[in-house]
């Protein structure tokens, strides 16, 4: 399975005009006023507000995902983000006497050392991974093997590797902080590439609401990460901020 795949389902229409707009209301003393945009007024609006600090407008837009081929891992990262809403398929209701599952890329070329000699780390990982589906089953019988009876106690056993499908919705503002989180290559591998491609579908459908955003190094203009930091600010700040 390729991984991962995300999808925009939806997102509001006319975001970067309604955002601009309600920025403008906080002034307006005629309200009928604050739907005028001027050619080219919105960007120099937008990326002023940005500038600014002013960014409760940009919690009008919202946007709406569907992640698949994601794992357990990355699902346990994503909803620490809590200005979100959030639905993910069941391990209660639904089966997982086969299931599919994410191989962390950093074990292809690696080995294993055991009883019986070395083995390929990709190997071994996924026959731990035949063996967890062969006890999800067997739990499963001794529990009933059917329905979510079984299901809920033999779902103990699935490894956080389990791949799984989450929909997600969030506004702009908090888009902006969960890349400011989420880009930094510190932040562990799956996350950051979802976050990648969500950035991309996101441009592309509102493409002044998301210009220039990116790690939060591009935000601050340094790496607050201290001795942690990757070491490539400049890097990064060239990356996003052509973009």
């Amino acid at each position: 399975m390729d991984y991962p795949e995300v999808t925009l389902i939806t997102y509001t229409a006319d975001a970067e005009k309604l955002v601009c707009a309600a920025a403008k209301l906080c002034y307006a003393a005629d309200s009928s006023t604050v739907f005028r945009h001027d050619v080219g007024e919105v960007k120099t609006f937008l990326t002023r507000l940005r500038n600014m600090g002013h960014l409760s407008p940009f919690e009008h837009a919202s946007y709406t995902f569907l992640l698949e081929g994601v794992s357990r891992a990355l699902t346990h990262q994503l909803v620490r983000h809590r200005i979100a809403s959030y639905s993910q398929r069941s391990q209660r209701y639904v089966t997982h006497d086969t299931f599919d599952y994410i191989v962390p890329p950093s074990l292809e070329g690696k080995t294993v050392v055991t009883e019986n000699g070395v083995v390929d780390a990709v190997e071994y990982y996924r026959s731990f991974m035949d063996h967890a589906a062969d006890v999800y089953q067997k739990l499963r019988d001794s529990l009933g093997g059917e329905g979510e009876s079984a299901n809920q106690d033999a779902r103990y056993i699935l490894p956080n590797a389990t791949e799984t499908k989450i929909m997600v919705s969030m506004n702009a503002r908090e888009l902006f902080h969960f890349f400011g989180e989420r880009l930094c290559r510190r932040a562990q591998w799956e996350i950051r590439r979802t976050a990648e491609e969500m950035l991309r579908l996101v441009k592309e459908a509102t493409p002044v609401i998301f210009s220039g955003i990116g790690p939060k190094c591009v935000r601050l203009g340094y790496c607050p990460e201290g001795k942690m930091s990757c070491g490539k600010f400049e890097e990064m700040r060239q990356q996003y901020k052509k973009t």
